[in-house]
């Protein structure tokens, strides 16, 4: 059983997003994390710029890909998930089994009708918390960490944990716990479950947002996050965690995308239905967020 996957990233400038492929080496099977569509909000635009990267970069190296995985619902890009599916032919979209109360919440906002399940029956499988999978001959498993969603999920594969928003690189510390369902206790109980994990583990963040101006970064370990994680490092108290996330999630503006992102995301990566007039459109409710 093979135990260090490759992982290729791909960092989304205009959202600070990191999708990967990670690869089997053994078998060329693979699985693409928390893939971005391009979204120009100024022009109401849809673009398929990141996504095609991603399909590019298959097909190049001839992979397969066995699972299109999301670690939440993003709130600041879209996903590309069943747009990626469609033109690969292949690829199993999985989420967190904990997206039902997400889309209920979510789907009352934007008024999406009764017709709307609420249920997760939009993805292709609904991971629970430490089930086992595979990606060629990885082994693989899911790990429940909400506290910025109630429906984040990391994934364990090999020895690289992909942690979502869970975790940004040690100079930035965590995921915010302001959104619907969010709740810094419960992030910081997240937090603590994966640094159970081996110092030596990989561990690749969705986002990174550049402090100081620095160059893009994605890749830490366990180890470096319990050592040096500005926010959350050994030593650092619930209380203290939970009384520092709260002073700063009040001084935070809504991600630019949260609207549109949310009515693309809860439904898997597709885009709402055309109307009557062939278009597709996208709500923005007033005083909702």
């Amino acid at each position: 059983m093979n135990n260090r996957p490759e992982v290729l990233p791909f960092f989304d400038k205009a959202t600070s997003t990191i999708s990967y492929i990670v690869v089997d080496p053994a078998t060329q099977r693979a699985a693409i994390v928390d893939s971005v569509l391009d979204y120009d909000p100024k022009a109401g635009r849809v673009s398929t710029t990141s996504a095609d990267e991603l399909i590019e970069a298959v097909r190049v190296r001839n992979l397969t890909i066995d699972w299109i995985i999301e670690t939440h619902v993003h709130a600041d890009h879209f996903s590309a998930a069943r747009y990626i599916q469609k033109h690969l032919g292949s690829g199993i979209i999985g989420i967190g089994d904990h997206i039902a109360p997400v889309q209920s919440n979510f789907a009352d906002i934007f008024d999406m009708g009764a017709d709307f399940a609420t249920d997760g029956r939009q993805f292709d499988h609904l991971f629970k918390d430490g089930e086992q999978f595979k990606i060629g001959t990885v082994a693989a498993e899911a790990i429940y960490t909400p506290g910025h969603t109630p429906a984040c999920m990391s994934y364990l594969i090999g020895d690289a944990v992909f942690v979502g928003d869970t975790l940004f690189m040690p100079d930035y510390g965590t995921a915010r716990c302001d959104f619907p369902g969010g709740d810094a206790h419960v992030l910081y109980a997240s937090v603590q479950r994966l640094f159970t994990l081996t110092p030596e583990t990989r561990v690749f963040t969705a986002h990174d947002y550049q402090p100081g101006g620095r160059d893009p970064a994605w890749e830490s370990t366990i180890g470096d996050q319990k050592a040096k994680n500005i926010q959350i490092h050994d030593g650092i108290s619930e209380d203290e965690f939970v009384a520092m996330r709260e002073k700063r999630d009040a001084t935070l503006a809504a991600p630019v995308l949260i609207l549109p992102s949310l009515q693309v995301n809860i439904r898997g990566g597709d885009l709402p239905d055309p109307s009557g007039n062939g278009r597709r459109y996208l709500k923005i409710p007033l005083n909702a967020i």
